[in-house]
């Protein structure tokens, strides 16, 4: 496999110099290869948010190496990574502009990384296509094409976004709790489709999750992060044999029982 993604001796400080300080990286370490779906599981505060929010470049880095294809881009601003970096958020009402129809959305995604101005951005000789991207999510979108995203549902919305981030077939994909906000089964719907678009489009992905069965059932491999450490890394067949009874066994086996209530690393 290719080595696509690399995170050196990451380094990150929150607060420093007050009372509030919080070290929470010192010197992480990730290798992430070329196809590799990872869910990422932890505790509150462990860090899992903010290592997405710094390789999408949404936070700066005090020490350290990020690399895409062997190319360093820690000092580089987030907006120039959003080129080959996309990304879903928990909130439904982010990655979208709810104001403009979902034609108008899809045109700027479409667009991504490209000169235009708003009346070439809506390109009509592009319904067709939007349409047969729509229509693969099954919740009726493409008849909707001139309908505000902010007049759909969270679910409906949060499919835009994914089909959205995806289009463009970013190097890197990172999901950010992106089913968190969603009721139960639309968060499934979610997650299935999810799995479809990275199989298909051989994605190399990160999804930070607090749903175990989520975590266990999607992608290839599974880190565990607790207190800015990577503490548990499963992948393989490992990955497709564990149950979520496997997964706290092996948490309490490296004796953090201890320090958390049952099973607050997962609440």
């Amino acid at each position: 496999m290719i080595l696509l993604l690399r995170l050196q001796n990451l380094h990150k400080t929150f607060g420093k110099g007050t009372v509030n300080e919080n070290y929470l990286y010192k010197g992480i370490s990730l290798e992430i290869e070329s196809g590799d779906f990872i869910t990422i599981i932890g505790s509150n505060g462990a860090g899992k948010s903010t290592l997405l929010n710094i390789i999408g470049g949404k936070i700066p880095l005090d020490e350290g190496i990020i690399s895409i294809k062997d190319k360093n881009i820690s000092d580089m601003p987030e907006y120039k990574r959003c080129k080959f970096i996309g990304r879903v958020f928990q909130d439904p009402s982010l990655g979208t502009s709810p104001s403009m129809t979902i034609l108008e959305n899809l045109s700027m995604a479409y667009n991504k990384g490209k000169k235009f101005n708003l009346t070439l951005g809506v390109q009509k000789g592009k319904i067709d296509y939007f349409k047969g991207l729509l229509s693969k999510l099954n919740l009726g979108l493409e008849a909707k094409l001139h309908t505000k995203v902010g007049d759909l549902s969270g679910g409906q919305r949060q499919s835009l976004a994914l089909l959205m981030a995806t289009m463009s077939n970013p190097d890197v994909l990172l999901l950010d709790e992106h089913t968190a906000a969603l009721d139960p089964k639309t968060s499934e719907i979610i997650l299935d489709l999810t799995e479809e678009i990275i199989k298909e489009k051989n994605m190399t992905s990160l999804m930070v999750t607090h749903n175990l069965n989520h975590a266990i059932k999607a992608g290839n491999r599974l880190i565990m992060l607790h207190r800015g450490n990577i503490i548990m890394d499963i992948k393989g067949e490992e990955k497709k044999n564990l149950t979520i009874e496997k997964l706290i066994d092996s948490f309490e086996k490296l004796n953090f029982k201890n320090e958390l209530s049952d099973r607050a690393i997962f609440s």
